[in-house]
């Protein structure tokens, strides 16, 4: 009597197994395709909404990270879900979806008090670089650091004028950002732009500059 218990237990484990790595696949397979409806089901079913991927990542990062945004905002909602997952560059969800340009994700991930300011490389960052500047007011309005500096100590200026818009530049300046600060490199944000061929955000920081310089009378 005690070996066919020990042997029903042992079905049942197999089963329950089979079926969980069944629901795995199917899962990330969702995921990865948008199918929000799937995943949905699946959720509803109990399957954990913080499950990681075979290369180690959270559901919410390879969602963000495969423009599946149904998903993610399906993701986001479930009160469980981890919104401070980090990839293994130390990137969050609100980063991700700043740097894709996603302002209704990155509303529903502060909503959910996704953090706004971090050390290192920050959403602020990210937003910049993304050019969409109504993203850049988004998390100014939830007090991110201006100035935020990154491991090298570029700062989202910086990134605006590199890879972001003039109309980023602008809103940043106008924010108060400092547009003199250097990083380790001695790059300024005049310096990216110009890298880059941005005339029209190196005009922006070049007269904050000189405005800075002369004690703001010009």
């Amino acid at each position: 009597m005690q070996n066919l218990k020990k042997l029903l237990y042992l079905l049942v484990l197999v089963g329950y197994s089979v079926s969980y790595a069944g629901s795995y696949l199917d899962f990330f397979q969702a995921l990865e395709r948008d199918n929000a409806a799937n995943v949905q089901a699946l959720l509803q079913r109990g399957f954990d909404p913080n499950s990681v991927s075979p290369d180690g990542q959270a559901a919410l990062i390879v969602a963000l990270r495969s423009s599946s945004y149904a998903v993610a905002r399906l993701l986001i909602a479930q009160p469980s879900t981890q919104v401070e997952a980090r990839t293994d560059k130390d990137e969050s969800p609100l980063m991700l979806a700043a740097i894709k340009g996603q302002v209704e994700l990155c509303r529903q991930l502060i909503a959910r008090d996704a953090d706004v300011n971090k050390p290192g490389w920050a959403p602020l960052h990210y937003a910049a670089s993304s050019g969409n500047p109504e993203l850049v007011q988004l998390l100014l309005d939830h007090y991110a650091y201006i100035d935020a500096e990154s491991p090298n100590g570029s700062t989202p200026l910086m990134m605006a004028a590199r890879y972001g818009s003039a109309d980023s530049v602008k809103l940043l300046l106008d924010s108060g950002a400092d547009a003199t600060i250097k990083n380790a490199l001695g790059l300024s944000a005049l310096d990216f732009a110009q890298t880059a061929g941005h005339a029209d955000a190196a005009a922006l920081i070049a007269a904050a500059v000189r405005t800075k310089r002369s004690g703001g009378a010009w």
